[in-house]
């Protein structure tokens, strides 16, 4: 009975459930004709493999209750915004059941999904140009390949060609469907370039007041084969032709012809790979300067404005030169007027040049100046400083909250962010990404964004180089971006505290166990955080043995050590300006021999060298590693204390015992130091140091830079008895590698020659042989770079170079046109690990014996 009742509810409960059954699809019938609306019973999705039901469905914007008209333009709305996402082959939305009432509908989403790309690949292309390809494409794996992709691509592909030249680039996509992968295609790029086109002749028609080499060299990328352009690439490219077509007129603007204008040009095939371009000019009248007038400025008179302008009555309208002189963009180092204001805050200042009056061939320009209020500094904003501390960066910076707006400072800031080395000069000195000037005239504020882009400023040097005729081995580390302020945080040992940007630096350098070398230096750069006042430590100890490996000798008994230590103190001054450096430094250095009877003063003894430096230089470079432009000098004194002046004792020798014993004198000019030993004279080394060097950075064109520099030293003394010392020569010539000396000398490189080969060698009977007597030396060299990669991860960039200098042994001796020259080609590759790689060929012309043909080859050392 109780089973019966149970089974009766049960049917009971289903009846309801039966009368409201859903329709089958396959029974609904819609007349297209009387639309009819429906409320959404449910939406379900068909033929989804990468996309989830949900992510469809909040395309489609279905949703459950809510009412649609079928059909109508919201459905076909549904369709289009599913197929506009370009990731369907095959979109549709229909009516899958209805409930016998007939007013709710349930609706289902039919899509077909296009297949993904399993791998993209390019076939008539290099190596490099695909990855090149693949940077400017954006594909990814797993993405879809639609009409879209492709047309995109393939003009891509054909643009990045034609910037190279080969104009008649074909560009073909061929998909096939992956046999291993599901629902995917490969994709394959074939690119035909076909041959190279360049430019062979460029003719100008009706130019008849300007030569034709001045408008040749105003294009500046569209180049012919006429010798001027021997160095220009020939290539045709369509962008940059269409900008020289600007250039060309703006020539004719610069010469006072306003209207000039060109007619028309015609590019044609003078053979193939060849083309022909001309230009048929109108050059028009030449127009003049004659009345300039200024209106608007009260912060400036106009005596100061005019000053600047450099526009006189009578001078040709030379438009292009007026807005250089107004809004900037001329020569290096030329002031405008638009950054006479900006560099005192008027951050929103205009100036609108108006022709008043055109009569004849005189114009009148009246300029129109809008000068605003001063803007404030407000944020300053630092991104992409994910190693290097913020208040490091900051510190650098002249651009400070509150202060007034300068273009000199904001410039500043960004030549000593990218002089700091912790950062990729090239990122933070592009206008496009490095940095954001955002002005708020509203309230006369701005905002300046510095991005910042880290770079590996650590190096590690493993270097074997040929010097003093041995082979030597160096093993250095450099962490340029050390923390002392994290030492003792267990979570920075990674592999040691960075941040700060100071610099700890250790290297061994060896030759086995005839020659070994090893120091250590900290410098920070702002000793008391506050101020620019750097602090450098340095210690050092050599050995040097009698040991030579070639002739199987081991002998410790005969040796040479040097050690020593040096602190310096260099501060950042404010006159002449804030770019000098003063530099004072103290620094002493033991010398202990031991029988060692190769080209030292003796053979067994100790001298000491305690000597005090001090440096003022001026750097204003644009940056490290490829400076564009700007120039470094130094001039630097390094003495010692006149110990001979100081003297009221000579050494004299008992003729009976031979024994030495000391004798007062009356002054230290009776002192005869030839009767002294070498031990007795040279124990406290004196003299006196003085170097200058000038570096100069020109850039030519684009990136092409011209390098001089002058580089002159002298070692003087105070007593003529005395005479100079045997430390702290000069030795010139070779690759500038110190190689196993030890000698306490300058090492100066003078490629084209052997190393130290021009260096004058003297002979003392009182001392132990013969010894580099290099007392004097003048150097000069020219260099043109062009870089050939510039990126964080290396700088690659080729040289040519002239090169010439002297040394002397005396001062009495110098002759600053008496030098050995030589020239050459090198190339130098940065990598941040490592430093600086070196490789030079070159020329010695003034020394048969060591000049002629010499390679120069160098690891982790600039030359």
């Amino acid at each position: 009975m109780k089973f019966r009742q149970i089974l009766l509810l049960s049917l009971l409960f289903m009846l309801p459930a039966s009368a409201w059954a859903q329709q089958p699809s396959e029974q609904i019938e819609i007349d297209y004709n009387s639309p009819k609306k429906y409320v959404v019973g449910g939406v379900s999705v068909e033929g989804n493999t990468y996309f989830s039901e949900d992510q469809i469905l909040q395309l489609t914007g279905l949703r459950k209750g809510m009412e649609v008209t079928v059909p109508s333009e919201e459905i076909s709305g549904i369709v289009n915004r599913l197929w506009h996402q370009r990731f369907f082959e095959d979109v549709a939305v229909a009516v899958d059941s209805l409930v016998p009432s007939r007013d709710t509908a349930y609706f289902k989403i039919l899509i077909q999904e296009r297949p993904r790309v399993s791998k993209w690949t390019f076939s008539g292309v290099k190596s490099g140009e695909q990855k090149e390809l693949l940077e400017r494409l954006n594909l990814r794996r797993g993405g879809v390949f639609s009409e879209y992709v492709k047309k995109t691509s393939i003009d891509i592909i054909t643009r990045y060609f034609r910037e190279k030249g080969f104009q008649n680039v074909k560009v073909e996509a061929y998909s096939k469907k992956d046999k291993v992968v599901a629902n995917a295609v490969r994709v394959n790029f074939a690119v035909d370039r076909g041959q190279k086109v360049k430019i062979k002749k460029i003719n100008f028609y009706g130019n008849k007041s300007l030569k034709e080499n001045k408008l040749v060299r105003a294009m500046k990328k569209t180049k012919d084969n006429r010798f001027i352009n021997f160095f220009n690439s020939k290539k045709f490219n369509e962008k940059e032709y269409e900008n020289d077509k600007k250039n060309l007129i703006s020539v004719f603007n610069e010469a006072g012809f306003r209207d000039a204008r060109i007619l028309r040009d015609s590019i044609y095939y003078m053979e193939p790979g060849r083309l022909g371009i001309d230009f048929y000019i109108d050059e028009g009248k030449k127009y003049y300067f004659r009345d300039v007038k200024w209106t608007g400025n009260s912060v400036y008179p106009t005596e100061t404005l005019d000053e600047i302008l450099m526009i006189r009555k009578g001078d040709p309208y030379d438009v292009v030169t007026l807005e250089k002189r107004l809004f900037g963009g001329g020569k290096q180092n030329e002031y405008d007027v638009s950054k006479l204001y900006r560099d005192n805050g008027y951050l929103f200042f205009n100036v609108q040049p108006v022709e008043l009056n055109i009569e004849g061939d005189s114009v009148d320009v009246e300029l129109r100046v809008v000068e605003g209020k001063p803007a404030t500094l407000n944020n300053i904003i630092i991104n992409g400083n994910d190693l290097t501390n913020e208040r490091v960066i900051r510190r650098q910076v002249f651009t400070r909250p509150g202060y007034l707006f300068s273009q000199s400072d904001f410039e500043r800031s960004i030549r000593e962010i990218a002089s700091m080395g912790q950062f990729d000069p090239e990122a933070i000195m592009d206008p496009n990404t490095g940095y954001s000037i955002i002005p708020n005239q509203m309230d006369n504020t701005v905002d300046i964004i510095y991005n910042v882009t880290e770079k590996p400023s650590s190096q590690l040097e493993l270097s074997g180089g040929w010097g003093g005729n041995t082979f030597v081995a160096t093993v250095g580390v450099s962490f340029n971006n050390f923390s002392t302020r994290r030492f003792f945080d267990k979570s920075a040992w990674r592999p040691v505290p960075l941040g700060d940007a100071q610099n700890l630096a250790f290297r061994f350098q060896t030759n086995g166990t005839y020659y070994t070398s090893l120091s250590a230096s900290f410098s920070e750069p702002w000793l008391f955080g506050k101020k620019p006042t750097s602090l450098n430590l340095s210690l050092y100890y050599t050995r040097q043995t009698n040991s030579y490996l070639a002739f199987n000798v081991l002998n410790n008994d005969e040796f040479m050590e040097v050690y020593g230590f040096a602190a310096g103190l260099g501060t950042r001054l404010k006159w002449p300006d804030n770019y000098f450096v003063l530099y004072n430094q103290l620094s002493w250095q033991t010398y202990r021999l031991q029988d060692w009877r190769y080209q030292f003063m003796f053979d067994t003894g100790i001298s000491h060298n305690l000597s005090y430096t001090i440096s003022l230089s001026r750097n204003s470079t644009d940056q490290q590693i490829y400076p564009r432009q700007g120039s470094d000098f130094s001039l630097s004194l390094q003495l010692t204390p006149p110990y001979s002046l100081l003297r009221k004792k000579a050494w004299r020798m008992d003729p009976a015992t031979g024994e030495y014993y000391q004798e007062k004198v009356k002054s230290w000019k009776d002192i005869d130091y030839s009767r002294q030993t070498p031990q007795q004279r040279y124990k406290w080394i004196e003299y006196h140091k003085w170097s200058f060097k000038g570096t100069v950075y020109t850039k030519l064109v684009g990136d092409l830079v011209l390098m001089a520099r002058a580089q002159f030293g002298y070692l003087g003394y105070y007593n003529r008895n005395w005479g100079y010392s045997p430390f702290e020569g000069f030795r010139l010539g070779g690759d500038g590698m110190s190689g196993y000396d030890t000698y306490g000398s300058e090492i100066i490189a003078l490629r084209g020659y052997e190393n130290y080969s021009l260096t004058p060698m003297a002979t003392d009977q009182s001392l132990s042989g013969n010894y580099y007597a290099g007392n004097v030396y003048d150097k000069f060299t020219v260099e043109l770079r062009y870089p050939v990669v510039l990126q964080p991860q290396s700088t690659i960039y080729a040289l040519l170079f002239l090169e010439g200098g002297n040394c002397w042994d005396d001062i009495r001796k110098f002759n600053p046109f008496q030098i050995k020259r030589s020239a050459g080609v090198g190339v130098r590759v940065f990598l941040p690990m490592i430093g600086l790689l070196g490789v030079d060929w070159g020329w010695g012309f003034d020394d048969p014996v060591n000049g002629g043909s010499q390679f120069h080859f160098v690891i982790g050392q600039q030359f």
